[in-house]
């Protein structure tokens, strides 16, 4: 039925975020984590994942991941930068689509450049208010490109490798009962 249907998409959408928050939170604080710059920021590639999530799961859910997985990331590492990353990490989003049937469209490309004006002019802001230094924002360029570089590089080598294993083509397909094969081998 199609309620049955609709019940089983936003379970698996439910379960992917679950999933994309996991995997944010294993590449934001712990994979590549390289603390940068004077007041406890550092360079990862969580934002990578987050731009994986909205190119594979509708926008709010993904937003929910990116919410999770920074979050935790920075109560766990962090804790100064935790309320601004709540803000800023799922407004990493926006520019992206989930519309294409790939993962590495021109628009998800383009969109990895906006993704960083977006992180960069954010936590600058933070970094204001909470540190005061508004001289700031020159020393934290470096860091901010290789985060976002390195984030967008990492973004569209993975998501070419799931195109080309056609992921979101097998993600769009029914979900459908699987039998439970031993009992009707035993029986």
């Amino acid at each position: 039925s199609m309620k049955n249907k609709n019940r089983k998409l936003q379970l698996r959408n439910i379960t992917l975020t679950g999933v994309f928050s996991a995997l944010i939170i294993a590449f934001t604080a712990f994979i590549c984590h390289i603390p940068y710059g004077i007041n406890g920021g550092y360079v990862h590639f969580g934002d990578a994942v987050i731009y994986l999530a909205v190119a594979i799961l509708p926008r709010p859910y993904a937003m929910l991941a990116a919410i999770i997985g920074g979050g935790m990331s920075d109560l766990l590492t962090a804790p100064q930068w935790m309320v601004a990353t709540l803000l800023i990490k799922p407004l990493l989003t926006i520019p992206f689509s989930g519309a294409s049937d790939r993962i590495v469209s021109r628009r998800n490309v383009a969109a990895t450049a906006i993704a960083f004006l977006i992180s960069s002019a954010g936590y600058y802001l933070a970094g204001m208010l909470l540190f005061g230094n508004v001289g700031g924002f020159l020393m934290a360029v470096p860091g901010d490109l290789i985060q976002s570089g390195g984030s967008a590089v990492a973004f569209i080598a993975v998501g070419r490798a799931l195109d080309r294993y056609g992921l979101k083509k097998r993600l769009a397909q029914p979900v459908r009962e699987k039998k439970n094969e031993t009992l009707q081998k035993a029986g």
